[in-house]
């Protein structure tokens, strides 16, 4: 695209210099602009004369070729180029808009690898993940996005899996389990043992499909090229019509007269305004779009809108913030906000993006001498002496455990029951947010004649069904 820009802008200044710049001899200014013409048409007349050989004869390609080589022929050399530059400048604009909406897209993805940490003879080395093959084994470091699909052989973890499945939950792996590239381990080391090379991962199927999205055209701009198909020859015939007829039947007319005049209406008949509009129109529409944030990838989706009813969002990240907040603290015998002190204290330790949230809704600094005993029991919660007390914080299995006598909160998002001293003191409720904008969204949109919204999730169902309320 860049070539063809650099191409653009070259042909204008010469085009500019001839039209500007008058010599005695014509001719001069006459093999600049052939000059400028073949550095911005030559690829159109390539491409005319390869569907030629092909038998695809009628085509845009072959009417602007027909059309500006006539222009030459009559002597309208300015013509020849201008339409030709209009041409190209179109086709630029159009495969400009979908290309940056493509990279856009592509973007947001960001799930590709870097890397894999391989072992190999004992060691283990830093490898382009397209150079690991099935069976080997690999080692995942927190923070870090899984290269490859395989099955972990040793560690467990926590996974975030937003960009695969829509899940805003974390999910919990270990030993045994499968796990996907793409996702993003978040606080333990793993081993896992690989099971399908790089071209057959998830990751590389995921970018695949994105990367090359079809830059489709739409229904307008393709009636160009079907258009082209019937009226470049009958603008053709007329032209050899109106060449050989008229000298033959008509006194006193002369082949050269007759010859120019069938050239010049080959030329009036170019439609390089239908050509260049509709690229435009679009490039406008795209590029519009994506300065809002809205990513269309061709053309033809960006039609298709004109005519929508029905509109379907996914939930994390585009209804919600994809961000873990504490919505709720119900508080039992002591101050909510000693509530979270305690149990922002008791997840100090851990990297899960619910410790994080709880530690932004205390927002004071934690004090690391107060913490003692600290243990976490997986798929529980966390036990650990702040203080002088003994705390416990997880979810309602760890109270069952402990036989503590709790109340159950049937609050939707992921509930921490807090216990001290054996003593429950409340429960806390941390949620995924929606966005401040997301039912305004909706409402603008049954204004705008959306008959339907539709919401699909990777997340739980109870979940789901409350952000749809």
């Amino acid at each position: 695209m860049k070539k063809k820009a650099v191409k653009i802008i070259v042909a204008l200044i010469l085009y500019l210099f001839a039209m500007l710049v008058k010599f005695e001899n014509a001719w001069i200014n006459n093999a600049i602009f052939l000059v400028s013409y073949f550095i911005v048409g030559w690829d159109i007349l390539r491409k005319a004369m390869r569907n030629i050989i092909r038998g695809k004869v009628f085509d845009e390609n072959f009417l602007m070729a027909v059309a500006t080589i006539g222009a030459f022929c009559i002597g309208e050399f300015p013509e020849a180029v201008a339409v030709m530059l209009f041409y190209q400048i179109g086709e630029l604009f159009q495969s400009y808009a979908v290309d940056k909406s493509r990279k856009s897209i592509a973007s947001l993805m960001d799930i590709r690898p870097d890397y894999a940490n391989v072992y190999r003879g004992g060691n283990i080395e830093k490898v382009n993940p397209e150079e690991v093959k099935i069976g080997e084994t690999i080692i995942i470091k927190p923070g870090e996005k899984i290269p490859l699909d395989g099955h972990i052989v040793e560690g467990k973890t926590t996974l975030d899996t937003k960009a695969l499945t829509g899940e805003s939950l974390p999910k919990d792996a270990k030993e045994g389990d499968e796990v996907l590239s793409g996702c993003i381990n978040l606080n333990g080391v793993i081993k896992v043992e690989v099971r399908k090379e790089y071209g057959e991962s998830t990751v590389s199927k995921i970018l695949d499909l994105v990367e090359n999205a079809s830059s489709k055209k739409s229904k307008s701009e393709n009636f160009i090229t079907k258009f082209a198909r019937y009226y470049t020859p009958i603008v053709v015939g007329i032209a050899a019509v109106l060449a050989i007829l008229p000298p033959l039947i008509l006194p006193g007319a002369t082949f050269s007269d007759w010859i120019y005049r069938a050239l010049s209406f080959l030329v009036v008949s170019c439609p390089c305004a239908l050509v260049i509009s509709i690229p435009l129109s679009f490039f406008g529409g795209i590029g519009g779009a994506s300065k809002m944030g809205v990513l269309v990838k061709g053309s033809n989706y960006l039609e298709a809108l004109a005519s929508t009813e029905m509109m379907v969002f996914d939930k994390t990240g585009t209804l919600t913030k994809g961000v873990f907040e504490v919505q709720q603290v119900k508080s039992i015998g002591i101050s909510e906000q000693e509530l979270l002190k305690v149990a922002a204290y008791a997840e100090n330790y851990s990297n899960h993006p619910i410790s994080k949230s709880l530690k932004r809704a205390y927002q004071e600094e934690i004090d690391e001498k107060q913490i003692q005993n600290y243990e976490e029991l997986s798929g529980l919660g966390i036990i650990a002496k702040i203080g002088e007390k003994d705390i416990l914080v997880g979810n309602d299995k760890l109270m069952q455990e402990k036989q503590i006598t709790f109340e159950k909160c049937n609050e939707v998002g992921t509930v921490l029951y807090v216990a001290i001293e054996g003593k429950y003191a409340g429960y806390i409720v941390i949620a995924d947010q929606i966005k401040e904008d997301a039912k305004k969204t909706m409402e603008d949109l049954k204004k705008n004649h959306i008959k339907q919204t539709v919401m699909l999730t990777g997340d739980r169902k109870k979940v789901g069904e409350n952000v749809a309320k």
